[in-house]
């Protein structure tokens, strides 16, 4: 058998790849013709699509769609896992819920609390709580995430919109996919920002670094179009307030676009936030941040409003939510620190 059709499953934490040694007589064939030969069910489109997502290497680097693959190169393909099988469980968790009305559900989510069941969190999510108190709601694709057309990261607090019937979630799904509504969120980043407003524009896709989290591929060879705007609410010298308007919804778009502009979120675990990155000479600027992050043990970030057209009225709707308790205290205390260095 040649050795380009041995194929091998491998694991990487919660992803797993195939792996294929291309044989000694193998002429230069574009990659993606390559592993539509050896991957079944595959489709040119998809692996096409893996392939720019950055999930596809050959020798151990990334590779574009044009690539070529020669005699012994080894090729490995990376995946999520499939989804585990298992039972929703309603529980009885109370919600914050700041609308209601026969269509739609407007919720205000505290930090920690996650969505929807996943890997590593399969009970205690948002979704737990929508099964108990409302025993009918759509799904949209997924029988485990009912009423939900959209999400937000564990850590992040604010408001979402769920769906109640099954017209209002193809409706909001729709103008989620299309970009047809308007979504602010509150964030407290490091540094001073430079203009008192900007757009970051940069593809987004994982990390060939770390597949936990997101990157910004600026010559867009790798990733989804990806496109945040911002405005600088108020300056506290070493950090810096600012509104996120955005115009695509990728997974983690504000914290990787903050990364990538030099403005990590604060507290930002994941991004190189929750390190000191001004003023690290001074032993009680040192301490005040290590307060800091103490009182918002998470990333500062809170989805503020949102606003679309209603699926049943077809009437503007908006609603808007308060700054969490955590970030609230995390910003009059930079505001307070700021009066004192300028007095």
């Amino acid at each position: 058998m040649p050795e380009n059709d041995c194929r091998v499953m491998e694991s990487r934490d919660d992803f797993e790849h195939h792996r294929f040694v291309a044989d000694k007589g193998q002429k230069p064939l574009r990659v993606d013709k390559f592993i539509l030969n050896f991957v079944e069910f595959a489709t040119r489109n998809k692996i096409q699509k893996s392939i720019k997502a950055g999930n596809v290497k050959v020798n151990n680097s990334i590779v574009k769609v044009n690539h070529k693959v020669q005699a012994n190169d080894v090729v490995t393909i990376v995946y999520d896992y499939p989804k585990e099988k298992y039972e929703l469980i309603p529980q009885d968790i109370p919600l914050n819920i700041t609308y209601e009305d026969d269509s739609i559900l407007i919720v205000n989510k505290d930090a920690g609390m996650v969505v929807h069941p996943g890997f590593g969190n399969y009970d205690g999510t948002l979704v737990n709580a929508l099964a108990f108190h409302f025993q009918s709601l759509p799904n949209l694709d997924d029988e485990d995430r009912p009423g939900l057309v959209h999400r937000i990261d564990k850590n992040t607090s604010g408001i979402l919109v769920i769906a109640k019937t099954e017209l209002a979630m193809t409706n909001l799904a729709d103008k989620f996919a299309n970009r047809d509504l308007n979504r602010k969120y509150i964030a407290l980043v490091w540094g001073d920002v430079k203009e008192d407003e900007g757009t970051i524009k940069g593809n987004i896709g994982r990390s060939l670094k770390n597949r936990k989290i997101m990157t910004v591929f600026p010559d867009g060879d790798f990733g989804k179009h990806a496109v945040s705007h911002y405005k600088v609410l108020e300056r506290f010298g070493y950090t810096t307030l600012v509104e996120c308007k955005l115009e695509t919804g990728r997974t983690h778009q504000i914290r990787a676009h903050f990364k990538y502009l030099g403005h990590p979120l604060f507290n930002d675990k994941e991004y190189g936030g929750d390190a000191i990155l001004k003023g690290t000479t001074f032993t009680k600027y040192k301490q005040f941040v290590h307060n800091c992050f103490k009182i918002c043990d998470r990333q500062a970030l809170h989805a503020k409003s949102l606003g679309f057209i209603h699926p049943v009225t077809k009437e503007k709707v908006f609603f808007d939510s308060e700054l969490a308790e955590d970030m609230m205290e995390l910003i009059d205390k930079w505001r307070k620190y700021a009066l004192h260095q300028n007095s």
